[in-house]
């Protein structure tokens, strides 16, 4: 299993996605959360199309035991985005090695719960993998595979079992020519 960083940053970014600077990632979410850069990822199994939600660790600072997609982070400073969620796949689910892993869709939040705001510019990426999910204890607390219609049926079931990001990006993502090829839709 791959060590957590001791330091983690993230790169804070005008509305335009332009860098003004870098704050600890440890530090930044809090009611004020300045706006920064992010990532969420969507894999998928190929052999049966199930796609992997997780639920984030209890001793997260934000949204703990909330279900969401499969992976989600923040790149570095001069880190290319694709690159970290390479890196985040690796450290958080044990995963290196994608049939196919592209962008889908951009996008952009800010929510709000218990006192915590995400507040990112968080391009969705679309992954394929058939590696053995290994998940961090420090990252995941549980984790399924599902098929896709289940999947949207769960997270449209409440209001607070899923993430809010993951509700609007799902929608986004079957939006996309990749999910729909994928999918064969």
């Amino acid at each position: 299993m791959i060590s957590k960083p001791n330091f983690e940053h993230v790169v804070l970014v005008t509305e335009l996605d332009e860098v003004i600077g870098v704050a600890p990632k440890s530090e930044v979410h809090t009611l004020t959360t300045p706006l920064h850069r992010a990532f969420s990822l969507f894999l998928f199994r190929p052999s049966d199309k199930k796609f992997l939600i997780q639920q984030r660790w209890s001793g997260k600072k934000t949204w703990p035991l909330v279900w969401s997609n499969s992976c989600c982070g923040h790149p570095e400073l001069g880190e290319e985005t694709i690159d970290a969620v390479r890196r985040r796949a690796k450290f958080e689910l044990g995963v290196e090695n994608f049939e196919l892993l592209v962008e889908a869709s951009p996008y952009r939040y800010r929510f709000e719960r218990d006192r915590v705001v995400e507040n990112e510019i968080c391009p969705i990426f679309f992954g394929i993998s058939s590696d053995i999910i290994t998940p961090h204890p420090e990252e995941v607390e549980d984790y399924r595979w599902l098929d896709w219609g289940k999947f949207v049926e769960k997270a449209f079931a409440d209001e607070t079992t899923f993430s809010e990001w993951c509700k609007e990006e799902l929608r986004l993502l079957e939006q996309t020519q990749v999910f729909q090829d994928f999918m064969g839709r």
